[in-house]
């Protein structure tokens, strides 16, 4: 009996390790085939849904701070993705949510962060490279190659009066040099890949780390930040954390109502979450060059020079080459002084500004400058702000985060445009350009407003619906929102709340939006378009 008892355990151990072996060959099997054979454009698009919907059902089981109030589905989803997508579209105050719903945001807003998902794309460019073996037995596969053609030399018997012994020596060597170099290279790829991997985890760790503590030390440090904290109920550290995620994934959610209007006077807050905001984005690659800079100069490691120097072959979007990094610092600067001079022309005495000293305006304006572009922390209404602010708000939205006004030569002159294939050809000539598609946007939101456009044009402007439009498609979050006092016709049920003027919009409005943020998370992939259209 125990012997059939020992035979039946065997045979479940064997079972269970080959459903396991299947199990994992199976997982190889679909990983390979997202890789190789799925566009990356579908592996982004379902990985930013299926995190929306997952988002979503965690948010609406865990419940908003108070039970008794009820959260639209719509709404709920709408910040599932609006985090995902690192976006801060809003239509419900920040304040509703429990401090177990902040965790979960914060963990969305890192999971779509563009330096996040930029290591996920390190992931799978390390597996378009074939199982790595040792140098030494691809060089002895080299060797069997040279026997083969030792063979071949002997049986077909060629003249030696053509080709002597020692020149099919050298033949034989040049081979050798060659695909042994050849070996060289794609490990010294693989290799600079995997290494770029730790760099980016590192520098994403590194800036969360530190940026959290600095803040929780501020809040420690300063009692009137902490007192507004505490009055609201909010945890210190979850506001650490989570200021510190959205700042650095540039996404402008922060767990007050009023977003950073009411930090106004703490000029130091202000002043460390500034470089989070431009180490997230808008930095990010001449950063990512500065730091594997210093780490080639203190490792003396060949791949970090080859990566330096081969920025293009690594494939690797964000570390870009090294003109084009040092053109990016100045245009991101000048992009900011060129914002923070009109600002301080046209809106210095603005009332959102009053009651400041001079120091606490300067920095509240280039706190504002800087995140105008992508981050969308706001520190006034933008509402209040004078109509040519808002246009250039909407320019700086618009524009893709390495956008360069200095000349920079394509330096990868691949030929692959040459090999289009007539499908494609095609496909590319019906893709619209990007500002065809906003256009587009903007038109569809002005059809399904149509009658708060007559009936509210002060809040539902058309000027208020591009720059709402502009905003979930650079995935800022900037929104002029929506006050009670701009109503031409008084509703006595109107009260003001704290969200962007999507919250004000209807269904059809809300789905739009969502649709608009998930396209501009992925704009990356129609840069081409348009390219077909010749305006004569």
């Amino acid at each position: 009996m125990s012997s059939f008892a020992c035979f039946r355990k065997s045979f479940s151990c064997i079972q269970l390790s080959c459903y396991s072996k299947s199990f994992r060959c199976l997982l190889t099997y679909l990983f390979r085939f997202l890789v190789f054979q799925v566009n990356p454009f579908w592996i982004q698009l379902c990985y930013f849904t299926s995190l929306s919907f997952l988002g979503f059902l965690i948010l609406k089981i865990i419940g908003p701070k108070n039970p008794s109030y009820r959260l639209k589905d719509l709404d709920v989803f709408f910040t599932s993705v609006s985090a995902t997508t690192v976006s801060s579209m809003s239509t419900v105050e920040m304040e509703v949510f429990s401090n177990s719903q902040l965790v979960v945001l914060t963990i969305l807003m890192l999971l779509g962060g563009e330096v996040f998902t930029s290591m996920l794309g390190l992931q799978l460019l390390k597996a378009l490279f074939p199982k790595q073996v040792g140098i030494e037995n691809k060089i002895n596969s080299v060797s069997i190659e040279l026997n083969s053609m030792n063979r071949f030399h002997v049986d077909t018997r060629i003249d030696l009066d053509l080709i002597t012994a020692s020149d099919f020596e050298c033949e034989k060597s040049d081979f050798v040099g060659s695909e042994i170099q050849s070996v060289g290279h794609e490990d010294l790829k693989y290799s600079c890949i995997k290494y770029l991997g730790f760099v980016v985890l590192g520098y994403l760790l590194v800036v969360l780390v530190c940026g959290s503590s600095l803040i929780l030390l501020y809040l420690t440090l300063v009692s009137s930040a902490r007192e507004v904290l505490k009055n609201k109920g909010i945890n210190e550290v979850t506001f650490s954390v989570f200021t510190t995620v959205s700042t650095f994934a540039n996404c402008g959610f922060i767990p007050t109502n009023e977003n950073m209007i009411i930090f106004i006077r703490n000029s130091g807050l202000l002043l460390l979450i500034i470089p989070q905001a431009l180490l997230g984005n808008t930095l990010y690659p001449p950063f990512l060059r500065l730091v594997i800079w210093v780490l080639r100069r203190f490792t003396k490691k060949v791949e970090f020079d080859y990566m330096l120097k081969n920025s293009s072959e690594i494939g690797f979007e964000h570390l870009l080459p090294k003109v084009h990094s040092l053109y990016l610092v100045p245009t991101v600067l000048g992009f900011i002084v060129a914002q923070f001079i009109l600002f301080c022309c046209m809106d210095w005495n603005s009332v959102g500004l009053s009651g400041l000293n001079s120091y606490q305006k300067i920095v509240g304006v280039l706190f504002q400058s800087v995140n105008s572009r992508h981050a969308g922390e706001q520190i006034i209404d933008i509402s209040i702000l004078s109509q040519a602010i808002l246009v250039l708000y909407v320019v700086m939205m618009y524009l893709p985060p390495y956008t360069s006004f200095l000349p920079i030569e394509d330096e990868d002159k691949c030929p692959r445009k040459c090999r289009r294939t007539h499908r494609s050809r095609v496909v590319r000539n019906l893709i619209f350009s990007h500002l065809s598609y906003l256009v587009i946007f903007i038109i569809l939101i002005c059809i399904t407003e149509r009658e708060k456009l007559s009936q509210d044009p002060l809040n539902f402007s058309v000027l208020n619906i591009v720059l709402e439009v502009i905003s979930a498609y650079g995935n800022v979050g900037l929104s002029t929102g929506y006050s009670c006092q701009r109503q031409l016709k008084p509703n006595g049920n109107c009260k003001d709340a704290w969200y962007g003027l999507s919250g004000r919009c209807s269904k059809k409005g809300k789905l739009i939006i969502i649709f608009v943020m998930i396209f501009g998370r992925l704009k990356k992939f129609n840069r081409q378009g348009g390219e077909a259209w010749k305006l004569i």
